[in-house]
């Protein structure tokens, strides 16, 4: 997914695509992210018992990979299969739901400009299939 933006005083023909993922900043931004994602997460009491242990530097890494290959990066995940990691857990779509909650308050958090976190989660919103399993 692409979006467009205009440098100061450039022509429209001079508008340059710009991935999602570049527009947020990149890998390091969406590190960034995910750790005030997780840190929403587990602490929700709703959400919190999907994580017992917490979320740990490999999980957490595997969730950078995923969003900024779905946000249009250079990354390519190669981890667990989602629907996978995913099946036995449960997950409603109310829990789905507010999670996607969570990751909203997380982008406005880092001040990613609503445009952007609407594209986003409307991104994610396509991996409901794989992750709701109840």
């Amino acid at each position: 997914m692409t979006t467009t933006t205009i440098r100061d005083n450039a022509s429209a023909a001079e508008c340059e695509p710009v991935s999602i993922y570049e527009a947020i900043g990149g890998r390091a931004a969406l590190g960034a992210a995910v750790d005030n994602f997780y840190g929403r997460l587990i602490a929700d009491p709703e959400l919190a018992p999907f994580f017992p242990d917490g979320v740990g530097v490999r999980h957490r890494a595997y969730v950078v990979t995923v969003l900024g290959e779905a946000l249009g990066g250079p990354e390519r995940y190669r981890g667990p299969d989602l629907a996978g990691a995913h099946r036995d857990l449960g997950i409603t779509d109310a829990q789905f739901d507010r999670a996607a909650g969570h990751l909203s308050g997380t982008l406005d958090e880092l001040a990613v400009p609503r445009p952007l976190t609407d594209q986003i989660i409307g991104i994610v919103a396509g991996l409901r299939p794989v992750i709701v399993t109840a």
